[in-house]
């Protein structure tokens, strides 16, 4: 499931996703807060507490670093830069949709001019949920057990 919102959102949006991915041209206070899982991308800037609680999932903001580290809460996320292929191939796949669905002009700017873009896009990435995904990844790799790396990511 997918949404594509071409505007800014009010406060608290995308609180405890869990699965949705989203398109939003700026929101308020609160955004990702407790979530789970999903992608949301915000093309504008956030309110303060952005990710407070997030577990899962993952989202990418367009927005001056300076101000977002001030309101992002990074208790259990780290701030990175958009630089992986697969990160950078769902990101634009999801703004090109976003401008297929609402026609969004500040979409279009951006993938008309994604070399200079690119690079201002951080993303949100829970720290614990980057330890399992690499666990995963490793057991896929290794041929072991899936269930036993998760459980041993998990606990640290």
């Amino acid at each position: 499931m997918a949404s594509f919102i071409r505007g800014i959102a009010g406060e608290r949006f995308a609180v405890r996703n869990s699965g949705v991915k989203t398109v939003v041209e700026g929101v308020g206070d609160h955004c990702c807060e407790y979530m789970t899982g999903g992608v949301v991308v915000v093309l504008g800037q956030t309110g303060r507490n952005f990710a407070a609680g997030m577990s899962g999932g993952v989202a990418y903001v367009l927005q001056d670093p300076a101000t977002f580290d001030i309101n992002c809460n990074q208790d259990m996320v780290a701030l990175e830069s958009v630089d992986d292929a697969d990160d950078v191939a769902e990101l634009k796949g999801l703004l090109e949709q976003h401008l297929q669905y609402t026609e969004s002009t500040v979409a279009k700017n951006i993938l008309a001019n994604w070399s200079d873009y690119q690079s201002q896009f951080i993303k949100v990435m829970p720290t614990d949920y980057k330890r399992v995904l690499e666990a995963i990844r490793v057991a896929e790799v290794n041929g072991t057990s899936v269930d036993d790396a998760v459980m041993e990511a998990s606990n640290g």
